[in-house]
């Protein structure tokens, strides 16, 4: 799962240099942001530092 997300923020960072207007850079922008948040919950996830279950 790390992997594929990482590989989508790689995409997104291309996605964002090529990108012609504001209206285009602010939408990769959001998505490369909720991306990098996907990836730090993943990532902690991972070490134990968060559970991927609600606690109830």
């Amino acid at each position: 799962m790390i992997y594929e997300i990482a590989n989508h923020i790689e995409e997104l960072r291309a996605e964002l240099r090529n990108a012609e207007n504001g209206a285009e850079r602010r939408q990769i922008q959001a998505e490369l942001e909720l991306a990098q948040a996907e990836l730090l919950i993943a990532a902690a996830e991972l070490d134990g530092l968060a559970e991927s279950e609600p606690p109830f």
